[in-house]
C-alpha cells in the first residue's frame, strides 16, 4: 500500500470513530437508565432492529439515534420520484443537477428526521423506570424542542460523516456507516448469548446451531455476491487493430445481485420508519398495527421479502443501463455474437438482466428471512436476522473489492513510471 491507500484508511477508519463517539453522546433531559431497561427488555421487536442499525445508539438516547435511516428513507423517495418523473431523473443524470437532487435529498432528510424525533420525544413522555423513575426529566414541550435539536443535528453529522468517506476514504460511506453499527453490536451479543448458556436459559447446541446458521448465510453470501454472468463480446477487425496495445474487454460483467445491499437496506429503512411514529401513540389499533410490524411476526418478514423484490427489481433497473451499454458497444465498435448492434442489444440485455435479477431478488429475500425462521424455530430470546449479516458481508466484500482496486491501481502506476 502507498500513502494515499494508507491514507484513505486512515480517513475512513478516522471518520468511523468520530461516528462511535457520537453514540455515546445523549440527548440532553433523559435518564439513560430507563431507556436502556427499555430496550433490553423490547430487544427481539421492532426497536431491537432499530437499536442495531443504530449502532446501540438508540438505547443510550444518543443524538445520532435516528441513525442514517432518515437519509436513506429520503432517498428511497427520491429514487422512486425520479423514476416517475422523467425531468427530475434528468436532472440527476446532470453534474448541475445532481447537486440540486443531493440538496433536495438534505432537505428531505431533515423533514424526517424532526418528525421521527418528534414521535420518539412523545413516546417518551409515558415511558418509566423499574421504580417509577421518569424516562424525560425536564419540562416535556423543552424536551421536545431539545431533542429535535439535537437528532436533527446528530443525523446531519452522519450524513456528512457518509459523504466524506465516499469521497475521501474507501468504500461507501452510508454503507459503512450501517456497518460499523451492526458490527458494534456483536461484543455485546456474544457476551449476552454467553450468559444465557451460563444461566440454563439457552441450550449449548441451539447456540452451535446458529453459529452453523450464520456459517452458511455468510457462505452463501459470499458465493452469490461474487458470481456473475459473463456476456462475450465480439469487435471487428479494425477495433482490434487499432487497440492491439491496449486491453479490450471481451465480456460483460452481470452480477448475480446487480442491486447490492441496497434493496435490504431501503425494505429496513420502509418499515421501521412507521414502527417509530407507531410507538408514539397508545391507541389499541394504532399498536395492534405497530405489533404486525414487530421484526418477531411473520407479516413483518413477509412484508420484508416482498419489499426486498421490488427494491431489487427498481434498483437494478438503475443501475445496469441496457441502452447506455448497447451504444457504448457500438461506439467502440463491438457486438454479442448473435445479436444485432443497438435496439436489439439493449433488448437482449434487458432481458437477461431480469431474469438474473429474479433470482437474485429471491436470494435477497431469502437469506433476509430465512435465518430468522430458522432462529424462531429454535425458541431464541432474541432477534436475528440474514438482514444484518448480508449488510455486513457484502459491505465488507465491496470494500475489500475497492482496496484491491486501488493496490493495483498503484502497481500500474508505478509500472507505468518505469516504463517512461
Amino acid at each position: 500500500m502507498n500513502k494515499t491507500l494508507t491514507n484513505k484508511i486512515l480517513i475512513t477508519l478516522g471518520f468511523l470513530f468520530i461516528y462511535r463517539v457520537l453514540a455515546y453522546v445523549p440527548v440532553p433531559g433523559v435518564n439513560t437508565e430507563v431507556i436502556k431497561d427499555f430496550f433490553t427488555s423490547n430487544a427481539n421487536n421492532a426497536l431491537g432492529l432499530f437499536n442495531m442499525f443504530s449502532g446501540n445508539a438508540a438505547e443510550r438516547l444518543s443524538i445520532i439515534s435516528l441513525g442514517i435511516m432518515p437519509y436513506i428513507t429520503a432517498s428511497i423517495i427520491m429514487e422512486l420520484l425520479a423514476a416517475t418523473f422523467p425531468n427530475l431523473g434528468k436532472m440527476k443524470k446532470e453534474r448541475d443537477g445532481m447537486q440540486k437532487y443531493m440538496q433536495i435529498i438534505r432537505y428531505a432528510t431533515i423533514v424526517i428526521t424532526i418528525i421521527q424525533a418528534i414521535g420518539v420525544s412523545i413516546g417518551l413522555q409515558s415511558l418509566t423506570g423499574r421504580g417509577g423513575e421518569q424516562a424525560i426529566m425536564i419540562d416535556m414541550n423543552l424536551f421536545i424542542a431539545i431533542s429535535c435539536a439535537s437528532m436533527l443535528t446528530g443525523t446531519m453529522l452522519l450524513m456528512w460523516i457518509g459523504e466524506q468517506i465516499t469521497q475521501r476514504g474507501i468504500g461507501n460511506g452510508i454503507s459503512l456507516i450501517i456497518f460499523a453499527g451492526i458490527v458494534s453490536g456483536i461484543p455485546s451479543a456474544i457476551s449476552g448469548t454467553i450468559d444465557l448458556v451460563n444461566t440454563g436459559e439457552m441450550n449449548f447446541l441451539v447456540v452451535l446451531a446458529i453459529a452453523v446458521i450464520i456459517l452458511v448465510t455468510v457462505g452463501v453470501v459470499i458465493y452469490v455476491e461474487l458470481g456473475e454472468r459473463r456476456v462475450p463480446i465480439s469487435y471487428s477487425r479494425k477495433t482490434v487493430m487499432e487497440n492491439q496495445n491496449k486491453r479490450i474487454m471481451n465480456y460483460i460483467p452481470v452480477k448475480v445481485n446487480l442491486s447490492g445491499v441496497i434493496p435490504p437496506i431501503f425494505a429496513s429503512a420502509i418499515l421501521m420508519f412507521p414502527s417509530t411514529i407507531l410507538q408514539a401513540s397508545t391507541n389499541e389499533y394504532i399498536q395492534m398495527i405497530n405489533d404486525f410490524l414487530n421484526p418477531s411476526s411473520y407479516v413483518f418478514n413477509l412484508l420484508t421479502f416482498l419489499f426486498i423484490i421490488f427494491f431489487a427489481y427498481f434498483y437494478a433497473s438503475i443501475v445496469f443501463n441496457a441502452k447506455d451499454i448497447s451504444e457504448n458497444l457500438k461506439r467502440q465498435g463491438g457486438f454479442i455474437p448473435g445479436v444485432r448492434p443497438g435496439e436489439s442489444t439493449a433488448e437482449y440485455l434487458n432481458e437477461l438482466a431480469s431474469r438474473i435479477t429474479f433470482s437474485g431478488a429471491i436470494y435477497l429475500g431469502l437469506i433476509s428471512t430465512l435465518p430468522w425462521l430458522l432462529v424462531k424455530f429454535m425458541g431464541v430470546p432474541f432477534y436475528f436476522g440474514g438482514t444484518s449479516v448480508l449488510i455486513v458481508v457484502s459491505v465488507a466484500l465491496d470494500t475489500m473489492r475497492r482496496i484491491e482496486a486501488q493496490v493495483y491501481m498503484n502497481k500500474y502506476q508505478t509500472l507505468s513510471a518505469v516504463g517512461l
